[in-house]
């Protein structure tokens, strides 16, 4: 028997009738099923894909995935709908499925669908189904890292080791100092890095205020520059700082 009273249940059925009506009519009615009538290719108005720019298909297809989320949300509401709408007519709406208390009539106006109380409620409970992804996310390098298993043998991340001695991201090849001639030489921050300029030859190039006459400052930075190979002798009026 439901522990509410005819005025209650009269209310809840109103909002129930409410929510349902909405939901069929986005279903069915005003807004064209979302859209899923028309296949994607009618929604961008052309004929094929195949040359459109793939961010383009991306966000094609990413709005399509979520229409069919809603959809699929929109039709599990309306099955929730029902189950209350049928509970009312058998006498047992408003009873908690699981611990068989009444619901308090506050928590009904506000999810009038539920048939738990909030603190039965399933759907709180964190799923234990994780991406099976993750199985060879942690621990680092995957399975192949046996660490954590005091293994003393080669394992994935002795691998690694071995790989990135000869060479990653920071490699000779990659350097900003031209005269690194082996790994034991790469550095990733040598703190020198250039103060007031992006390149080496910004230092000793300069302009006047048109920027038409050209000097070039042989100090210093100019000679280093030519020493590492950088560029050839420059043959322009210029300033020697060393005098």
């Amino acid at each position: 028997m439901s522990p509410l009273t005819e005025q209650q249940l009269n209310t809840l059925r109103n909002e129930l009738l409410k929510r349902k009506q909405d939901i069929e009519h986005r279903l069915h009615g005003g807004d064209g099923h979302r859209g899923l009538s028309d296949g994607q290719r009618a929604q961008t108005g052309e004929l094929s894909l195949i040359d459109n720019h793939p961010g383009d298909v991306g966000t094609e297809t990413y709005e399509r995935g979520k229409d069919l989320a809603l959809v699929e949300h929109d039709e599990f509401m309306l099955e929730r709908i029902d189950s209350a709408l049928k509970a009312m007519e058998e006498g047992t709406y408003g009873i908690c499925a699981t611990s068989g208390k009444p619901i308090p009539y506050e928590r009904l106006l506000a999810v009038p669908y539920t048939k738990y109380l909030a603190e039965y409620n399933p759907e709180q409970e964190v799923s234990n189904n994780r991406p099976v992804e993750e199985e060879f996310l942690y621990p680092p390098f995957g399975r192949s890292s046996l660490d954590e298993h005091e293994y003393n043998g080669f394992d994935g991340e002795d691998a690694w080791q071995i790989v990135s001695s000869w060479g990653n991201s920071n490699s000779p090849a990659l350097s900003e100092n031209r005269e690194v001639h082996n790994y034991d030489e790469v550095e990733i921050e040598d703190g020198d890095d250039n103060q007031g300029f992006v390149e080496s030859y910004e230092s000793f190039i300069a302009t006047d205020i048109t920027g038409d006459n050209v000097t070039i400052v042989r100090g210093p930075m100019y000679q280093k520059y030519m020493k590492q190979g950088e560029g050839e002798p420059l043959l322009e009026p210029d300033v020697n700082t060393e005098e």
